[in-house]
């Protein structure tokens, strides 16, 4: 009985840890396989699900329309993403939103190689849709969690440690190998995540 291919699940990471993911694999030979991007905190990741604000969009295309958007998350680092006529929802959504404006995406993670050899991570968005601040907070929240619990994961995970029983994790070993990034980096990204949200709080409750 054939079954019907599921939707990857759309991780949640802030954009610090987003843009250093720059190490891409597939699981499998085949040519229409998933590719993935590995997350440093040791998590694959096709599809991604960001919220925050849109502060630039510009039509950087050529030929016909190819739309550039700046996504900002509470830490000030930016989401890029990119969309044309393969991806006219998106596309338009860019076109017609008025930026600052919170918004909410779900897309493919990709990476290109720069003309210097550096390696940058976009999204290829899926669905823009604007949202308000509460659900921009929400991403906020539920992201610092679920971004903490991989940072813990990770460090718990140690290959090295003769005490430590648990299994290594194989997405764990891989970002071990592929990057030499401190994981404790995103748990500092967490903790001012939640501190500009209480800031934000604060202002709203003096005004």
């Amino acid at each position: 009985m054939a079954t019907t291919p599921t939707r990857e699940v759309a991780q949640r990471a802030f954009a610090g840890e987003f843009n250093d993911a720059t190490y891409t694999f597939k699981e499998s030979d085949d040519e229409r396989a998933p590719v993935y991007v590995l997350l440093p905190t040791g998590e694959r990741a096709n599809r991604v699900f960001v919220v925050g604000t849109l502060m630039e969009t510009e039509d950087v295309g050529t030929d016909s329309e190819y739309w550039q958007g700046q996504v900002i998350d509470p830490n000030g680092d930016r989401f890029y993403m990119y969309a044309g006529q393969y991806q006219p929802d998106a596309a338009s959504m860019l076109r017609e939103l008025d930026p600052p404006a919170y918004v909410s995406v779900v897309g493919k993670p990709r990476t290109y190689e720069t003309d210097d050899g550096e390696v940058n991570v976009s999204i290829r968005p899926e669905s823009i849709t604007e949202v308000d601040a509460a659900t921009r907070d929400r991403w906020v929240v539920e992201t610092a969690r679920r971004t903490l619990e991989r940072v813990d994961a990770f460090a718990t995970d140690d290959p090295d440690d003769p005490d430590d029983g648990a299994t290594v994790d194989e997405y764990v070993a891989m970002a071990r190998q592929q990057y030499d990034l401190p994981v404790e980096n995103y748990r500092r990204l967490v903790i001012e995540a939640l501190e500009s949200l209480e800031a934000d709080d604060e202002l709203e409750a003096s005004v």
